[in-house]
């Protein structure tokens, strides 16, 4: 039944890996979005014992399934393109990865695997100073000095995995969609290497600089758009 449905094994397995990614991916996105979109708003507008409450009894249960989706994804995604690198390396050699298939796609895994290392390696860690503090005062306890700096650095990254998703799902999605060609006039050396300046400025500002633009919802999409061009535009004029 399972071969007739998908036609062979690597339909069935690249299926399989695609729906999964992107079941945890909403699930990763959608909290994203919520961290920003919503809470965030509604955490500057909130009474100090709300937002107390929040912090002790919603955040940790949306920054689980926040992390574990975007673990979920992560790993989906590896597995899928780890398989078709490998069988489309092996019938047209690695000469592939210059195609516009995987030059979207891997734009966007890049995207996509900066924003699962800020999860796991900033956010979350970061996040849970925040939370102890919030049950700590609750009960009574002195305040966790590094409280403060902790949720900027956490906020900051947070917005840019924001920044890095509307870019991250125009190369995910644009990836069967974007049919460029490449020619031998194409510079796609010069493509990955401003493009790997362009957003490892921006992760070096998620991990030591401020929101800047994207401290309002209408900075973050904007800001996002704007890259979301500028790699496109990457694209159009090396590729």
């Amino acid at each position: 039944m399972l071969q007739s449905l998908f036609g062979d094994t690597y339909n069935l397995i690249h299926f399989t890996m695609r729906w999964l990614h992107v079941f945890f991916g909403v699930i990763w996105i959608g909290h994203l979005y919520y961290f920003n979109f919503v809470q965030g708003a509604f955490m500057n507008e909130t009474d100090p014992n709300a937002k107390s409450q929040v912090l002790q009894k919603l955040a940790p249960r949306a920054l689980w399934w926040f992390r574990y989706g975007a673990l979920g994804t992560f790993l989906t995604g590896v597995i899928m393109l780890s398989y078709k690198g490998h069988l489309d390396a092996a019938s047209h050699g690695s000469a592939v990865f210059a195609s516009s298939y995987w030059i979207s796609i891997l734009t966007g895994s890049l995207l996509g695997t900066l924003m699962f290392l800020n999860v796991w390696l900033v956010i979350w860690p970061k996040q849970k100073i925040v939370i102890a503090n919030a049950k700590q005062t609750a009960n009574g306890g002195q305040p966790i000095p590094e409280a403060a700096a902790a949720g900027v650095r956490a906020t900051v990254a947070s917005r840019t995995n924001t920044l890095f998703s509307i870019p991250l799902l125009f190369f995910m999605v644009g990836s069967s969609h974007l049919g460029y060609q490449i020619t031998e006039n194409s510079q796609v050396t010069l493509y990955w290497i401003v493009a790997l300046i362009v957003i490892g400025a921006i992760q070096g500002n998620a991990l030591y600089g401020k929101t800047g633009p994207m401290t309002t919802i209408r900075g973050v999409i904007t800001s996002g758009f704007v890259l979301t061009l500028a790699l496109s535009g990457l694209v159009t004029v090396l590729v």
